[in-house]
């Protein structure tokens, strides 16, 4: 009996605080994925590690896998007995696509499930302080794609009814068509002067605003350089976004941020800086590149030290990947270079011993060169800094080993990305390799002092290695966590 299915799922407009339960449960369940660009950037970290990941996501406006070939993916994939998932951005039936993958499924005899999510078209002007119905404003919402099939003869929108609607239009995807948009709604009557509000990439960390009239919107939006995603909301609830705009208020509120934190650890930087108010652009410029390694016996060890919150994630993975557990470190101190990391090795449930009051390596080489060691070994980044090793060996530790889980290697901004982080407030840098690869991502040093950029340092070390390019940081953090850095520039703007 073929036991394949699909389940299309809707993984909300952007915030992955937004993906429902549900969404979350069949990801992790999941054999096959189909995922859209559109979908929040940590929606797939749940799935199984043998789950296999299909990009088959539309970009600038055309398509990078035709419609066809996803059908065949579901199809192929389902028969073989799989559980395969289509994870879409929004939800799968509002302007998704869903509903004719729902149809081709039924066709074929394919069991398959809908897993709604939040949409686009009521999430973002949400987020932008725009409720799209309100008492004695807008009693009706009407949906409305601005992109329609171009292969069609004639359109499917009939202006002069939709111009007469007697509510707030929501119209999605349709930047580019906006000139057409505001000219059929003012032709069918409504009024040149109508509050118009385009919300930019919402609920995502950068959301922006663009606000005008039916008049005056499609120059105002060229102007501001407006790129999809977004949705359009015409009608008076439009102008409510000024009164009841709550994103990006606080002690950051106004500020544009970089964050060019790996994106798997860019959540909580990004998130506490939002919670302030700072609309967060995040441009990974790095990435840890998992290596081949092994633990060796550690019966003898006295002495683990690690140097970053991803060599304590890939250690512990490589340990139980091998049959063992905590219970092998009885008897062994840990130390760590900060707080950071700190944290790391208590979520694997131990209590750091050694943990220096400033989060650099000198001051690690300075604690642990203070104990009798027999056996020390060092969990790091490939090419990592050799400071600590070098101590323990100056002290007399006979056995130093050195492990290697993962190395740090440049990833490349996106155009797109790489212009919306030179037009930012700050920058913020958490390791000497952000510092490096940032600068090497936006074309040099130059670029960003033409760019103004202000920096922010989370330490001495990553200092350095902004100096070492010329340019100076603004703000260095005398906590050296992400949360110290979120404080000293808080601090900062006081000023």
């Amino acid at each position: 009996m073929n036991n394949g299915r699909v389940i299309l799922v809707g993984a909300g407009p952007g915030d992955p605080g937004l993906m429902t339960v549900r969404a979350l449960q069949v990801i992790a369940q999941a054999d096959v994925i189909l995922y859209d660009k559109l979908i929040p950037p940590t929606a797939l970290d749940g799935a199984r590690a043998d789950a296999l990941l299909l990009d088959v996501g539309k970009i600038g406006g055309g398509e990078q896998v035709p419609q066809d070939e996803t059908h065949r993916l579901l199809l192929t994939h389902a028969q073989e007995g799989k559980v395969v998932v289509r994870v879409k951005g929004g939800d799968p039936f509002v302007f998704g696509r869903g509903g004719e993958e729902a149809q081709l499924c039924r066709e074929h005899g394919i069991a398959f499930e809908v897993v709604p999510g939040v949409t686009a078209g009521i999430a973002g002007p949400a987020y932008a302080g725009i409720p799209v119905t309100q008492r004695n404003m807008a009693a009706a919402v009407a949906f409305v794609t601005g992109h329609e099939n171009p292969e069609k003869p004639e359109t499917q929108i009939d202006w002069p009814a939709l111009a007469a609607f007697p509510g707030t239009l929501v119209f999605y995807m349709g930047v580019r068509a906006l000139p057409r948009i505001a000219e059929q709604l003012m032709l069918g009557g409504r009024p040149a002067d109508q509050p118009v509000a385009i919300v930019e990439r919402g609920t995502l960390p950068d959301q922006r605003t663009v606000s005008g009239t039916l008049a005056t919107i499609a120059e105002l939006a060229e102007a501001a350089a407006v790129k999809p995603p977004s949705v359009t909301v015409v009608g008076p609830v439009a102008a409510l976004g000024e009164e009841l705009a709550w994103l990006g208020r606080g002690p950051l509120g106004g500020t544009s941020v970089v964050v060019t934190r790996p994106k798997a650890q860019a959540s909580g930087l990004a998130g506490s800086l939002r919670d302030l108010g700072a609309r967060v652009i995040e441009a990974a410029v790095i990435v840890p590149e998992p290596l081949v390694f092994s633990i060796p016996d550690l019966g003898d060890v006295d002495l683990l030290v690690f140097s970053s919150p991803n060599g304590v994630k890939t250690f512990f993975a490589e340990l139980r990947a091998t049959f063992r557990d905590v219970r092998s470190l009885y008897g062994i101190a840990v130390a760590v270079i900060g707080p950071g990391t700190a944290d790391a090795v208590r979520a694997q449930g131990i209590e750091p011993d050694l943990i220096p009051s400033r989060a650099v390596g000198e001051s690690l080489a300075d604690l642990v060169s203070g104990f009798e060691v027999r056996h020390a070994m060092i969990v790091r980044a490939r090419g990592g800094r050799d400071v600590v090793r070098q101590a323990l060996l100056d002290g007399g530790t006979p056995v130093v080993d050195l492990i290697e889980p993962y190395e740090t290697v440049a990833e490349p901004l996106d155009p797109r990305t790489r212009a919306r982080a030179l037009e930012a407030d700050w920058a913020t840098f958490t390791s000497a390799s952000s510092a490096r690869f940032f600068v090497e991502a936006v074309g040099g040093a130059e670029v960003v002092r033409d760019s103004g950029l202000r920096l922010a340092s989370i330490g001495p070390i990553t200092t350095e290695a902004l100096r070492a390019h010329g340019l100076e940081p603004e703000v260095e953090a005398g906590e050296h966590t992400p949360a110290g850095l979120v404080d000293a520039l808080v601090a900062a703007l006081r000023r």
